[in-house]
């Protein structure tokens, strides 16, 4: 990304500008530069977790990510809130598509696999294929390897259920499946993780690809999300039939539309598809399930998430979710009320004292009234893209940001906390997409300062759309206590 240099976001002037200041405050160099490092990273690279139901996929993923989070029943027909978690292993975060956890039997046991996999293996930057070893390689296995080799990501093959050494040659078998060395591991009892993750960091790139159509004339993605049924294959449907440029039509995918290029305001945009679930679905809990992973991964495909909002219904919990995953995954956010012209003035009332008490996490995202069904407000689509777009991209010149900070700790110093008043010194914009700042403090600052730093942040220089990242540094004591 060209937003970060060696030193983060900041050119070789104001870095070595920034270091004096440090060195003044009492910070090493060494700490400095490392927080400066960690706070620049963008979006962390995507691991899918593929493989048949009941392999052991989900227990697996709660070992990577070091609790018990993802869905471990062999019940079919779990539903979930979730299906990506952020994880680490020796010093490097990254994060987990868990795919597991239930099978669909109206759809036949490959299909589900494969809608499963495909969609997580799209958004991911390499794969850990799961198979059970006590099992072996069973025609279900076969089909996803064929899914992996055609998208061409990086693979790690991980043998699970393999509890002690009469196992490794059950392991040694699955060599027969050509995708290189099959890790032993039981997801159970930890057993041959570590190794497991140490094969995954040298698959999984420092940063991740950039999807993001940042090219020269790359048009810029954009992934419509929300609900089911809230209105997103409408909208697609009404930007895309007022001047479609081209559809591309992906013969033998599970998928429903693939990525639809798509002139609006005189510019071309690529709608990233999460449009409908596959029409074969019946059962609701299926339908919720594939929702999540469909809609994790075309957030981590897409740069800006138009989120829509059915307007004749109450903001709901599923609603509230859709919404926290966009914001955690760091994308430019707009808010679509659609059905508008379907609303009466005591709905719209109601309505109105909902977004104030249910939307106050994104507060900050530009906010458009539309009607799929009638068009009704879509030239203000783009505006509102534009304007997300551009908060999701700003940088504030360190010297700027720091008589900014000045001005707020004289203003509004940190509450005294058992006798102590922590400080913010200074600090800076450690990188863009989206906005990620450091701050280094004398000490701990508590959430609600931090929050009062990101509305002033806000007031002060825009950050319209986006999510911003704030993180604090604690200046370490030195020698003895006075």
């Amino acid at each position: 990304m060209n937003d970060q240099h060696d030193h983060g976001a900041l050119g070789d002037a104001e870095y070595a500008e920034f270091m004096e200041l440090a060195a003044v405050e009492g910070f090493d160099a060494e700490e400095v530069e490392g927080a400066i490092e960690e706070a620049g990273h963008g979006p962390l690279p995507v691991l899918a977790v593929v493989g048949r139901p009941n392999v052991g996929k989900s227990t697996l993923v709660n070992r990577i990510i070091g609790r018990r989070e993802a869905v471990v029943e062999d019940k079919p027909g779990v539903t979930r809130d979730r299906v990506t978690y952020e994880a680490e292993w020796a010093g490097r975060r990254f994060k987990v598509v868990d795919t597991g956890g239930w099978e669909q039997d109206v759809l036949g046991i490959d299909a589900s696999v494969a809608a499963q996999a495909e969609y997580a293996i799209e958004a991911a930057d390499a794969c850990l294929f799961v198979v059970d070893a006590t099992v072996g390689a069973t025609d279900t296995d076969e089909a996803v390897v064929k899914l992996l080799r055609r998208a061409g990501k990086p693979v790690v093959l991980a043998a699970n259920k393999v509890d002690g050494q009469s196992g490794e040659a059950d392991a040694a078998m699955l060599w027969s499946l050509g995708l290189g060395e099959p890790f032993p591991v039981s997801s159970l009892h930890g057993r041959g993780t570590g190794d497991l993750l140490d094969e995954v960091l040298k698959k999984l790139p420092e940063a991740p690809e950039q999807r993001f159509g940042n090219a020269v004339g790359g048009p810029r993605r954009i992934a419509l999300i929300g609900r089911p049924n809230v209105g997103k294959s409408s909208l697609l449907n009404k930007v895309a039939n007022e001047d479609r440029v081209v559809v591309n039509e992906l013969a033998g995918t599970t998928r429903d539309p693939v990525d639809e290029l798509i002139e609006l305001g005189g510019v071309t945009w690529k709608f990233v598809d999460t449009a409908g679930i596959r029409k074969k679905v019946h059962l609701q809990e299926g339908a919720d399930y594939y929702a999540s992973l469909r809609t994790a991964a075309a957030v981590e495909k897409a740069e800006v998430a138009v989120i829509l909002i059915d307007t004749t219904d109450n903001i709901s919990v599923q609603d509230q979710r859709i919404i926290t995953m966009a914001v955690e995954s760091g994308r430019a956010i707009v808010i679509a009320y659609n059905k508008w012209d379907e609303l009466d003035e005591e709905r719209r009332y109601y309505l109105e004292r909902e977004i104030e008490t249910e939307m106050q996490q994104v507060a900050w995202a530009p906010r458009v009234n539309v009607s799929a069904k009638t068009g009704r407000h879509m030239e203000k689509l783009v505006p509102a893209i534009e304007t997300a777009l551009a908060g999701w991209e700003t940088r504030v010149p360190t010297g700027r940001l720091n008589a900014f900070l000045g001005e707020i700790v004289a203003a509004h110093p940190h509450p005294i906390r058992g006798g102590k008043q922590p400080r913010i010194l200074f600090g800076t914009q450690a990188g863009t997409k989206p906005p990620r700042f450091v701050l280094f403090a004398s000490g701990f600052l508590e959430a609600g300062y931090r929050r009062f730093i990101e509305r002033r942040l806000r007031e002060e220089f825009g950050f319209e759309g986006t999510p911003i990242h704030i993180s604090v540094r604690v200046r370490e004591k030195r020698g003895r206590k006075k």
